[in-house]
């Protein structure tokens, strides 16, 4: 057991900045807002504002490198407006062009499927009700993690993303995790 650092595992609500401090000045809450964290702690890469799921955090610099390297597979459940079709699951497991940092960048192949509601609670703010037409939702599995990539990917063949989870880095799940929970594991890696 590493006795020198800390790890958890959080579920991120709706809303919240995945930082320790707010540099806009926002009116938003912190990762500090959920739990006394040891100083130190960092979140390993970010979910943005309007994303929800699994965070890791860790007290280990070189744990944190590791995790956000391409070793470990990131998996969203992902609510798109409309119903997708198998041309576009195929076009987003194949990679897709979104725009990253003013350039045409063609995502890496990954691996994406059509899944029933996984009937995660509501989150504070509605996403929509029914009258406005029918949603998909998507387990999309990514290795790299470029600023909004996950949405861009599903703007990209014509499916915004309506809501965003992620559920698992490498083997960690969020599994039944209450959200704004927070679990201090052993080890990340």
């Amino acid at each position: 057991m590493d006795t020198k650092h800390q790890h958890f595992i959080i579920h991120k609500p709706w809303g919240m900045i995945s930082q320790f401090v707010n540099p806009a000045k926002r009116k938003k809450k912190l990762l500090g807002d959920l739990y006394d964290f040891p100083e130190g702690t960092m979140a390993i890469g970010r979910l943005d504002v309007p994303s929800e799921g699994l965070l890791l955090l860790t007290t280990d610099g070189k744990v944190s490198a590791e995790i956000r390297s391409n070793k470990y597979e990131k998996e969203y459940f992902v609510q798109v407006d409309g119903i997708i079709t198998a041309n576009e699951i195929h076009q987003l497991k194949n990679g897709v062009e979104i725009g990253f940092n003013g350039k045409k960048y063609t995502t890496k192949p990954g691996k994406a499927k059509l899944i029933a509601d996984p009937k995660f609670p509501l989150r504070s703010q509605k996403i929509r009700d029914e009258r406005h037409g029918p949603t998909s939702w998507l387990s999309i599995c990514i290795r790299e993690g470029k600023f909004r990539q996950v949405r861009k990917m599903t703007a990209a063949v014509g499916f915004p993303t309506l809501r965003l989870i992620r559920v698992r880095i490498g083997e960690i799940e969020l599994g039944n995790l209450d959200v704004g929970g927070v679990l201090e594991i052993k080890n990340l890696i």
